[in-house]
């Protein structure tokens, strides 16, 4: 299973990789992912993760608060609304399917901005 959890856990590190440079794939979540699977599995993957200079501040905040910095906040629901006016404009044709993604990314929205901010 140890196995598993890390094959899994570097598999989310790679999803957040590619999240960095595509902006409707968001990248702390899975690191999020990434880290509590490291945490099963390998101490040091964990610790590299806490001791990264990008990714281990928002890691620790969410870990110790459960909470979201506001530039973060600010940056993830600006792109959802990004990403929302790319599906109005140049997706599928269905209604019904762009309302489902509205509802679902309004539903992320409003998650991220009832997190506390980080406190100190």
């Amino acid at each position: 299973m140890r196995i598993v959890l890390l094959g899994t856990g570097w598999i989310m590190v790679a999803i957040g990789i590619v999240g960095i440079f595509l902006p409707v794939l968001p990248t702390t979540p899975f690191m999020i992912l990434a880290a509590a699977l490291f945490a099963r599995s390998s101490p040091r993957f964990e610790q590299w993760l806490l001791d990264h200079p990008r990714y281990g501040k928002p890691l620790l905040d969410w870990r110790r608060q459960g909470a979201i910095s506001r530039p973060a906040k600010i940056a993830s629901v600006s792109l959802m609304a990004v990403s929302y006016g790319i599906v109005l404009f140049a997706g599928p044709p269905m209604i019904w399917l762009k309302l489902t993604i509205g509802v679902i990314l309004l539903a992320c929205a409003a998650f991220v901005l009832s997190r506390p901010q980080p406190s100190g």
